[in-house]
């Protein structure tokens, strides 16, 4: 039965890379790479690529076969695709509603039609689910005051902007009963509040910030130094990006959100604070590209001091894109099966897990796997 995809940055890179992903997969243009819940061997049978239907919210106006040809032009699709998807293109690019603006109306009055256009969504589509995935620009660090939904929903309904963006599209999905991907560290479902609308209407949520580089390494080899008894003394990371998320992180503030989110993972795998910081760069050369380097030193048997390093280079969107498709089908089967509020079972596809899942990626996968199972068997 189809899924109904609604992307907050519908016209970015990586949800236009996963609009045109699974396209080509339906359209057996090329295979679902990178695709977790396709792999051999993975348990359950997941809506297939093919029946996702695309629509979201932005707040740029960029039409999506305009980016696909400037990713195109930068490596990230293949030169054909474009034009032979391009009515899969059109057909996302239809569906896509203004976002929310600060100061154009009011954040109840937002709410409001930010729910509804995802409801019509749904209905024009017949669509049973729609998750909501918030693949936007990150915002700086976000606290917000009213901490049970009754307070919340006073407040908007008094006509003050309470909510950073990424709040307000959570609270207006699970107003129209979606699932939500908070795939970026902005503060999205975090709220108590949200978390309590969430579960009231026996919606789920996974997130924050998609593992797709650095710290998908870093939570590989932490357990590594961890399982062998190695201390580990410091970490220190490097990160040059470029494209719009490097622009955006560019900004001290939002970059702050970013390194908060990047720094959890090892302290939180080897059982001690380590030394060391992790640094993001934007370098507008690099297009859509990252490179990684990290330098770790570590300690053995009679303290004998240690190092290694290593170099992660990638394209973000095309790492990021198939997560997102394999989010959607996950969360939608939770909903159907009865979960509500944090999915920590989905810890291995972020850097900052919500619901106290753990970091290390071999535990992360073993959860996940199991979690899969029970979803293919219908168990909540």
């Amino acid at each position: 039965m189809p899924i109904g995809v609604w992307l907050v940055g519908a016209r970015g890179s990586v949800a236009t890379t996963a609009v045109v992903g699974a396209a080509a997969v339906r359209a057996g243009a090329a295979p679902p790479t990178g695709c977790v819940i396709e792999a051999a061997g993975f348990p359950g049978d997941f809506t297939p690529l093919g029946d996702l239907v695309f629509g979201g919210h932005d707040v740029v106006t960029t039409p999506l076969r305009k980016r696909a040809e400037l990713l195109t032009q930068a490596g990230v699709l293949p030169p054909v695709l474009a034009t032979l998807l391009a009515a899969d293109l059109d057909a996302a690019q239809a569906e896509i509603r203004h976002g929310y603006v600060p100061g154009e109306e009011s954040q109840a009055d937002s709410a409001r039609r930010l729910a509804g256009d995802i409801a019509d969504f749904r209905d024009r589509h017949r669509l049973t689910r729609v998750v909501v995935v918030d693949v936007s620009s990150t915002e700086p660090p976000a606290e917000v005051p009213y901490r049970t939904l009754a307070d919340l929903e006073e407040a908007l309904a008094s006509g003050r902007d309470v909510l950073p963006a990424s709040s307000l599209y959570a609270y207006a999905a699970f107003t129209a009963g979606c699932g939500y991907v908070a795939f970026t560290p902005s503060a999205g479902p975090t709220p108590p509040a949200l978390d309590e609308l969430a579960r009231r209407s026996g919606l789920p949520y996974a997130g924050r910030d998609g593992k797709t580089g650095e710290t998908l390494v870093k939570s590989a080899l932490a357990p590594m130094f961890a399982g062998r008894a190695l201390r580990v003394r410091s970490w220190s990371g490097l990160n040059l990006l470029g494209g719009g998320d490097g622009a955006t992180l560019a900004d001290p503030a939002a970059r702050e959100s970013k390194s908060a989110s990047k720094a959890r993972a090892v302290p939180a795998i080897v059982g001690e604070d380590v030394e060391g910081l992790t640094h993001i760069d934007y370098v507008a050369d690099l297009g859509e590209w990252k490179t990684a380097w990290d330098h770790v030193t570590f300690e053995g048997f009679l303290g004998v001091r240690m190092t290694m390093q290593f170099t992660w280079q990638g394209c973000d969107s095309a790492l990021a894109a198939p997560l997102v498709l394999d989010l959607v089908r996950l969360v939608a089967r939770a909903h159907e099966t009865g979960h509500s509020g944090a999915l920590p079972e989905l810890g291995y596809f972020f850097k900052d897990p919500l619901g106290g899942a753990a970091h290390d990626l071999p535990t992360q996968y073993a959860r996940l796997v199991a979690f899969a199972k029970a979803l293919s068997e219908g168990r909540p």
